[in-house]
């Protein structure tokens, strides 16, 4: 369904409001008459709501061939991750991926910024790709994350000349508690947090029995979605459910000014909503919130389709200007894939087109390909609009696996795509499993621990064998700590630490956690684990190492218990198997 245009009156009255948020000087004035309002460009594209759908489904997809589940460090949440970036790289945005070693499950965020406008003013807009473990995630928040994508997909195919530079970004680890986006954050200097002039935050913008939510509705910063939602009538209200709870929260902490869209999640439309929104009073705006049948099903179209077009109504009114666009070019690689055994080669063309202005000179240059594999191009540069011969040569030792490639064309501007190449052949992976003195039956090595943690004490009985690792368990204020360095080899498809885990208590509250044992893959925390986990028994605890492919690692346990009621915890029976 088409969006209507907001009339004259109404975008005159938001140029106020946008150029008062995005510039140093927020003094009010009186809206200027129509000529005087150069910046008010031609009306944003009509987002297509099939191709938000059509990413919808792709997400669904990905879920029901992981587990069901797109939560933050999965492989569904790689899966995602991987889709996203190769649909921006193609369209040539500049792309990211930042990984997130305080998340509760470490995994990437992906951040995208189409290069263009000044450097300095930045408007973001943002949407957490991660689903809970419950589920596929698609309204929460699949619908967030597919409209940000088709929008980031329809400027590039505009490519439009751009006022302020617009900046996307798709979050892990919301779920556990926002910790991708405030990584992100923490992670900005005084001058790029300055440089921010607006995050826009999207989270469940498809809810089925949805309302109409604005973050921080009367802010100046949410003029350009109110206005919009306002063209339609539809009276929005502010997001008071979601306060504090979606990624938006870590960008306000640190000053910059925030909104965004939401449909509404767990909380009941009242009848008044009901009556100028239509949908069903006293129910859940989204029944299947956090919850396994959060699928494409679960979405309302109308609902995805206005949100999907306020969005390209704000980065129109916030970053796109009028004027000549820039010269500037695409790169495709075909195929874009390929599979090479060792000793051997495999080419692929790589074909640039000039996009808008006139044609320029390409350099072509490759990334990311794996030790003992070289990529070159036949001619190395090109005219926008021509083609090259790209040979990627495999040595009889290259790491075996997939690995991406990233093919970059550089002229007045710089764009890329993928090529995704798997290396076949023996060796590579050298699997098994990797802990030594995995059950503690011969004695210390190589573990290092503190004094009396690895015993045969029958006070605490091993899982297997006589020996374990006890940490604790006096009843007084102290520290044990027990850790093992491993060197994990590059290539493997999998690489699972596993390890069982007894926990023992006196202490009889149900909600404080006094005593704690901290998991740590080097500075990395992986789980924590207290007084309230206590259970009979042991319980297998299990994490994904691959992002520590390659690398040599420490991996530590510490127990920290408080001055009274002891709690002990058990380990036993480590394993690191990769293969």
């Amino acid at each position: 369904m088409r969006r209507r245009t907001p009339t004259a009156g109404l975008a005159l009255a938001l140029f106020a409001a946008v150029t008062a948020t995005l510039t140093t000087t927020a003094a009010s004035a009186a809206p200027a008459p129509v000529s005087a309002a150069p910046a008010l460009v031609a009306a944003a594209p009509d987002i297509s709501v099939t191709n938000v759908q059509a990413h919808l489904t792709q997400l669904n997809t990905i879920a029901s061939n992981n587990g069901g589940t797109r939560r933050a460090g999965s492989a569904g949440y790689t899966a995602s991750v991987s889709y996203v970036k190769a649909k921006l790289q193609a369209a040539g945005y500049t792309v990211t991926e930042q990984y997130c070693s305080a998340c509760t499950y470490p995994s990437n965020n992906l951040i995208a910024e189409w290069p263009q406008g000044p450097a300095d003013q930045v408007v973001m807009f943002g949407a957490h790709l991660d689903s809970v473990s419950a589920g596929p995630g698609i309204n929460d928040n699949g619908s967030g994350s597919a409209t940000l994508l088709e929008n980031a997909l329809v400027l590039a195919q505009q490519n439009p000349s751009m006022t302020k530079r617009v900046r996307f970004a798709w979050w892990t680890d919301e779920e556990q508690g926002l910790n991708g986006s405030e990584f992100y954050v923490n992670s900005l200097s005084a001058t790029q947090k300055s440089a921010i002039k607006g995050y826009y935050n999207f989270d469940m913008v498809g809810s089925p029995n949805g309302g109409y939510f604005i973050n921080r509705l009367t802010s100046t910063t949410a003029a350009p979605l109110k206005a919009y939602w306002d063209s339609l009538n539809l009276q929005p209200e502010e997001n008071v459910e979601g306060q504090g709870r979606s990624d938006d929260y870590s960008f306000q902490q640190a000053g910059i000014p925030t909104s965004g869209y939401a449909a509404g999640a767990s909380a009941r439309k009242t009848t008044a909503q009901a009556t100028k929104w239509g949908g069903t009073a006293n129910s859940a705006y989204d029944s299947c919130y956090h919850r396994s049948c959060d699928t494409t099903s679960n979405v309302s179209a109308t609902v995805l389709n206005r949100s999907a077009d306020g969005v390209a109504y704000a980065i129109w009114q916030l970053a796109v200007g009028g004027g000549t666009p820039t010269n500037d070019f695409s790169v495709a690689v075909s195929p874009a894939s390929g599979s090479v055994a060792r000793g051997g080669s495999t080419t692929a063309t790589v074909s640039t087109a000039t996009t808008s202005g006139s044609a320029q000179t390409v350099n072509l240059s490759a990334t990311g390909a794996p030790s003992g594999v070289t990529v070159s191009f036949s001619p190395s540069s090109v005219t926008s609009g021509g083609s090259a011969t790209m040979t990627v040569s495999v040595s009889a030792t290259a790491t075996t696996g997939t690995f991406t490639i990233t093919v970059t064309g550089t002229g007045s501007v710089s764009r890329s795509a993928g090529y995704t190449l798997t290396v076949t052949g023996t060796g590579g992976c050298t699997g098994g499993q990797l802990i030594g003195n995995s059950s503690f039956e011969s004695g210390s090595t190589p573990w290092t621990a503190s004094s009396g943690v690895i015993t045969n004490s029958s006070s605490q009985a091993a899982r297997t064998g006589s020996y374990k690792a006890w940490l604790d368990g006096y009843g007084s204020s102290h520290t044990d700590t027990l850790s093992q360095s491993v060197s994990i080899p590059a290539g493997c498809s999998s690489y699972t630490l596993s390890f069982w885990l007894h926990i023992d208590t006196a202490e009889n509250t149900t909600g404080t956690a006094y005593d704690k044992l901290t998991v740590q893959v080097g500075s990395a925390t992986l789980a924590t684990y207290s007084n309230l986990n206590a259970a009979s028994g042991y319980a297998q605890r299990s994490f994904n190492l691959a992002a520590y492919a390659g690398q040599t690692v420490t991996l530590k346990w510490t127990g920290v218990e408080d001055a009274s009621l002891q709690t002990s915890f058990v380990i036993d029976d480590v394993t690191l198997q990769v293969g």
